[in-house]
């Protein structure tokens, strides 16, 4: 697979893997053995990003991820995430002290069963802890060598600055897709300027950009975060399947999937964006990886932003909706 480069010299797979579904947030968890068999064949398939979080289930992603990678851990790279203050297994708020980012990278260490993190980013901005202590923080441990790169997940623009100010910023992760732009106005121009990656949550819109999802399907289960996403009311599905249509439309004229004209577009953005979809199978995986193949005519790129500046997208950016899940 091509290589793009986060920062000053992380070289990742254009295209990386975000594990979270395989194990929490989209509904029931996959058979374990089926997820580490879908970790391995994205590593095969020339995958070398893989995406966790001690947030994630808590901790059963990391667990997962550490197991399906071990046999590989030098072929690969692990991004993982601190800032959570987590309480018998639940989230119960943030927590980006000092003390407890290098308490967290102790066990985030044990549990991907490796020694050193790849691309360590602060999971969510905590407000009592000054981003210069974060920083530091996370210095010491690449001085220690626990920690290869920092990077910080939807963060703002003054917080990357002065996060940058004491620790080079490798990545910013940021919520990007064809249905949440935003970045665009907000990241791109600190991204030029200072050298920092961005590394794309949710390109597939949580499944929706992929056109699978129906106009009448419920997303009732307990361990669906989409349920507290406002685009996926039923009122904001049945509007916003005007951005499906028009994929499926373009895909079906260029013979590409609608998964893979979303993951193609963002790679058209910018050398420096890397998006980690997700994908529960290998058939997801597959589809996903062929895009990184596909190079949109600059006509077809005219076409997106044509239409997309038609559609009237329903319902606040997904980010909202999964900071809201979290405080719940």
């Amino acid at each position: 697979m091509k290589k793009r480069t986060l920062g000053d010299g992380l070289e990742v797979s254009s295209l990386g893997l975000g594990c979270m579904g395989l194990s929490f947030g989209l509904g029931p968890a996959t058979d374990r053995t089926e997820a580490i068999t879908v970790i391995r064949t994205a590593a095969e398939r020339g995958v070398t990003l893989f995406d966790t979080a001690e947030g994630y289930g808590p901790f059963v992603n990391e667990e997962l991820v550490g197991e399906a990678l071990e046999p590989i851990r030098d072929q690969v790279l692990i991004g993982t995430k601190f800032g959570f203050k987590i309480d018998h297994g639940q989230i119960v708020g943030l927590d980006s002290r000092p003390q407890h980012v290098r308490d967290v990278v102790e066990a985030s260490l044990k549990r991907l069963r490796t020694d050193r993190i790849d691309l360590l980013y602060q999971h969510r901005v905590d407000p009592a802890v000054p981003m210069e202590d974060v920083a530091g923080a996370v210095k010491d441990l690449v001085a220690e060598g626990k920690v290869k790169h920092f990077g910080l997940s939807e963060a703002s623009a003054a917080n990357i600055r002065k996060a940058h100010a004491v620790q080079p910023v490798a990545a910013i992760q940021d919520h990007y897709s064809l249905w949440m732009r935003e970045p665009e106005t907000a990241k791109f121009a600190l991204c030029e300027e200072l050298g920092i990656g961005l590394v794309a949550w949710g390109p597939l819109g949580q499944g929706f950009l992929t056109g699978k999802i129906t106009k009448d399907m419920k997303f009732d289960d307990p361990n669906d975060l989409r349920k507290d996403f406002p685009r996926f009311t039923p009122e904001a599905l049945e509007a916003n399947f005007k951005v499906v249509d028009f994929l499926k439309d373009l895909g079906a004229r260029k013979g590409f999937t609608p998964a893979q004209i979303a993951l193609a577009w963002l790679l058209s953005r910018k050398p420096w964006v890397v998006p980690i979809p997700g994908g529960t199978a290998i058939a997801h995986l597959d589809d996903n990886l062929r895009a990184a193949d596909i190079e949109l005519a600059s006509e077809d790129l005219a076409q997106i932003d044509t239409a997309f500046a038609t559609i009237d997208i329903k319902g606040a950016p997904l980010s909202e909706g999964l900071d809201a899940a979290i405080d719940r």
